[in-house]
């Protein structure tokens, strides 16, 4: 099991995770406060590291419950499938550091050349979801270039050993 904890560079908040693996793949438990709400989050993926299930609930206010096949097909909590989100392999939690882990480690070695992906977009605290279109590329051991091809926004992400962001510049960083 492992703990990870990051502070935000602008204003205040912190968002702390704990991983575990298993057989079945990985387990993550997460909380992120930002300046003004409070969310937690469980995040459950295969061993190929796509996403398969995705809780994540504000503090005293609503709840989104997503479920995924690992191959872009996603379902609500009630089992009603969401069309919109066809393709998307990736969650991405707005406030989440931890979430930019998540295509890193699933596209490894592929990011030698710059893989463009459909990620499920959450933004919190409002817990809507939409496709949205990023791109990630590996600069270096320890450098991954993440781009939000809807905005154009683009940050060089510093990450660990395993996959984990240590340093989104202007955004996230790490604390020991």
């Amino acid at each position: 099991m492992e703990t990870c904890r990051w502070i935000p560079e602008a204003g205040n908040g912190t968002e702390h995770l704990t991983l575990r693996s298993d057989g079945a793949g990985l387990f993550a438990q997460g909380a992120v406060i930002g300046d003004d709400f409070g969310a937690f989050y469980t995040i459950r993926c295969d061993s190929a590291w796509r996403v398969r299930h995705a809780l994540v609930e504000v503090a005293g206010g609503a709840r989104l419950e997503l479920h995924a096949d690992g191959a872009g097909h996603w379902q609500d909590g009630q089992g009603v499938s969401i069309p919109a989100l066809a393709g998307c392999i990736d969650i991405d939690l707005t406030a989440s550091c931890f979430t930019n882990t998540l295509p890193i480690r699933r596209l490894g070695a592929a990011l030698a050349s710059r893989q463009e992906i459909l990620v499920a977009w959450v933004h919190l605290p409002a817990l809507t979801v939409e496709p949205a279109r990023q791109a990630y590329t590996r600069l270096g051991p320890h450098l991954v270039r993440f781009e939000s091809l809807g905005s154009g926004f683009m940050a060089d992400l510093t990450v660990d050993d395993e996959g984990l962001v240590v340093d989104y510049p202007g955004l996230f960083h790490g604390t020991d």
